[in-house]
């Protein structure tokens, strides 16, 4: 309990830092499935003793070799839903440990993440422990996989058509939203045999892209739907606390509310659109323009280009990336 405990201690900053705000308002985001890369997190743990610990902690706590899979592969290993979801969760958490050993009072005062994401934004905030949320999205992972397997679904990206034309495309296709990104970006998903479709209507209707996307299912669909009470079982099993800094949830697009509320909006997420352009929207609305986005992948960084150009973003996903946001943070430390 000693070791849990320091672990968060060590990278939950939930206070705004008094007299080293380097920015203004930081919000941090967490990327989701799909940004693993084989590499990813080893830089990290070789150059960050506090990485490396979580590295170390996270293989005992699963019982596998989650580190090697994310450090060495090989990509058909880390790719499965089952290593995918903890993997990047380490590698977000391990990023994070990383920034706050370099910058000691960074502080952030609001998360979000994209799908599992939130899982790793919520524990960040304090909502549950690094072993808790860990134990938790190689769950979801292995319940989700297992959906996949039983279901012939799939997905496909639509580019340059709003949430009005593509919902239209949705119904007419018998395909659902799920992730609407940014203006301009939404990906659908639903029935393998139902996706052409979809990407021929988009077409047809002005999207200057629609492409089918290479992935294991039908994600945030009715598809996924056998994974949702096994999802619920387990977060039963946790004690959620209130996150010590508004998380903004997939589904509401606005900041969870109480451990029951948690539970509910978790499992409905499993099946329900991923609403991240309005998510970042809750956070432009409430003074934040300062973003770092934590993980594999720069994804979220590009979508935030997309929504508000102005937004000031960082990334940490290595230690290249670590470097210049050190640098940025203590050079606008200098002059503030």
């Amino acid at each position: 309990m000693a070791e849990q405990l320091t672990l968060n201690q060590f990278v939950v900053g939930s206070s705004p830092a008094r007299g080293t705000n380097f920015m203004r308002k930081i919000a941090l985001l967490f990327a989701g499935q799909g940004s693993q890369i084989v590499g990813m997190g080893k830089d990290l743990a070789a150059h960050s003793p506090a990485a490396r610990v979580l590295a170390e902690r996270a293989d005992e706590i699963l019982g596998v070799d989650l580190s090697r899979i994310c450090f060495e592969g090989p990509t058909e290993e880390l790719t499965r839903t089952e290593f995918a979801q903890p993997g990047i969760y380490l590698v977000s958490w391990m990023a994070l440990a990383a920034l706050r050993e370099a910058v000691p009072q960074f502080e952030f005062q609001g998360a979000a993440g994209l799908s599992l994401g939130e899982f790793t934004a919520l524990s960040v905030a304090g909502t549950m422990s690094f072993e808790q949320g860990l134990r938790l999205v190689r769950a979801r992972g292995i319940f989700m996989q297992e959906a996949c397997e039983a279901t012939r679904g799939g997905m496909a990206a639509i580019l340059g058509l709003d949430e009005v034309a593509t919902r239209a495309i949705c119904e007419e296709s018998g395909v659902t939203l799920a992730n609407l990104n940014c203006p301009g970006q939404i990906v659908v998903s639903g029935a393998s045999d139902r996706i052409p479709r979809a990407v021929a209507l988009a077409l047809e209707r002005g999207a200057r892209k629609a492409v089918s996307l290479t992935v294991a299912g039908a994600y945030h669909s009715p598809l996924m739907a056998s994974a949702q009470p096994r999802l619920g079982a387990e977060l039963e099993k946790i004690t959620l606390t209130e996150p010590a800094v508004p998380v903004i949830g997939n589904v509401s697009a606005t900041p969870h509310c109480g451990p029951r509320s948690i539970v509910e909006r978790l499992v409905e997420q499993v099946v329900s659109p991923v609403r991240w352009e309005d998510s970042i929207r809750w956070f432009l609305q409430e003074g934040f323009h300062s973003f770092v986005e934590l993980g594999p992948g720069n994804a979220l960084s590009g979508f935030q280009k997309r929504i508000d150009k102005s937004a000031e973003m960082l990334r940490v996903s290595d230690v290249e990336s670590l470097n210049a946001a050190v640098q940025t943070l203590a050079d606008v430390q200098s002059i503030s």
